[in-house]
């Protein structure tokens, strides 16, 4: 347990870590204590986020106060400390956008939710997008949902931008009895799309990925084929690999060479799916690729989470993620633990491309 929290015992007089999978403890701070946070004051490489000391949130009426547990690292928090995401943060800033833990106080206007539920809060969903890189965090209730018991705080943590957008990417894009591409297919979101578009129906998964330890994980999530997309004449092997047929629909990440090779695989009718921040850095589609489309009724469509999720909806998919995690269905596969003072290093780690699911932070 973090500096400056308590565990108070339960009715039956057993205290419970937090880390627990059970919820019968509230967590309490000592009333001098100051919240750690991470924060970054000028743009640049993973030393720029340095351990800071801020007073505690001010709970609103509207809100709940969360004592951290787990926090979720995303290739986009990288990008933000690069000054290179869609969005340019006012300095200092607290990087995290997804983290689950325990509410530690509720506001006056609050229904459905108590001191000691376990959560988990979608950060990236309330228009400020920040402030997870903390021990405490206050959230507005319209985004916060509660955390199973079979769900670990690891897990729900992991889930919440990768679950989600891979779910929401395929509810609005089918795949069943189709085949599908899926680049950077080792990634967060790269790794549960695999899984569930198994789980959905589709009739043959490619995973593209760099190396063979990404390989061998797309491969052991259900990808029927997985090919290097560092290779030279990755995408040829692609058309061998099934049988010099087309794919249905292409989830891309990537942006670059990458997503071009990757068009050229895309069938009659087939659907072109763009998300996350590196296309909006390298993306180039001439008149030969848009002759394409139009003589082959090909489609290209952008996606972006946060504009697509209202407070039920964000409550009704998630909850459908954590179902498919507590079965074994997903697997969120963690790769990358680090401590809150360490997430210079979860950054590297992210930025040396080392990553496969998966970065938590750990208060």
């Amino acid at each position: 347990m973090k500096p400056g929290l308590v565990a108070v015992p339960d009715a039956q007089g057993h205290a419970h870590d937090p880390q627990s999978p059970f919820r019968q403890f509230v967590v309490v701070r000592a009333e001098d204590a100051r919240m750690k946070v991470v924060e970054f004051a000028a743009f640049g490489g993973p030393e720029q986020l340095r351990l800071a000391e801020r007073d505690d949130p001010v709970v609103g009426p509207c809100q709940v106060l969360i004592a951290i547990v787990a926090i979720g690292v995303n290739f986009s928090d990288v990008l933000m400390r690069q000054d290179r995401y869609a969005a340019t943060p006012t300095l200092p800033a607290v990087l995290g956008s997804e983290v689950a833990g325990v509410i530690e106080a509720v506001g006056g206007e609050v229904s459905g939710f108590c001191p000691g539920d376990r959560v988990a809060a979608a950060l990236f969903a309330t228009g400020n997008g920040m402030g997870g890189y903390a021990e405490l965090v206050a959230v507005d209730v319209d985004w916060v949902a509660h955390v199973p018991a079979d769900v670990t705080f690891e897990e729900a943590a992991a889930a919440m931008v990768t679950g989600l957008t891979a779910r929401l990417l395929l509810d609005r894009t089918s795949v069943r009895g189709k085949s599908v591409l899926i680049t950077a297919a080792a990634g967060g979101v790269g790794s549960m799309l695999v899984q569930m578009a198994r789980f959905d129906g589709a009739a043959r998964i490619v995973a593209a990925a760099g190396g063979e330890a990404k390989l061998a994980l797309a491969r052991n999530f259900g990808a029927d084929v997985a090919v290097d997309y560092r290779v030279e004449g990755w995408n040829e092997a692609v058309r061998a690999a099934v049988d010099g047929g087309a794919i249905d629909v292409i989830m891309e990440s990537t942006g670059g060479d990458v997503m071009r090779d990757a068009f050229g695989l895309l069938g009659a009718s087939g659907e072109l799916v763009i998300y996350g921040a590196l296309n909006l850095h390298d993306f180039d589609l001439g008149v030969p690729e848009l002759r394409r489309m139009i003589f082959l009724n090909q489609s290209v469509t952008g996606f972006a989470l946060a504009p697509l999720l209202n407070p039920a909806l964000f409550r009704e998919r998630l909850a459908a993620v954590f179902v498919a995690i507590a079965s074994g269905g997903v697997d969120t596969f963690i790769s990358g633990r680090f401590p809150l003072e360490n997430a210079a290093d979860a950054h590297a780690f992210i930025e040396a491309r080392k990553s496969m699911g998966k970065v938590l932070l750990l208060p």
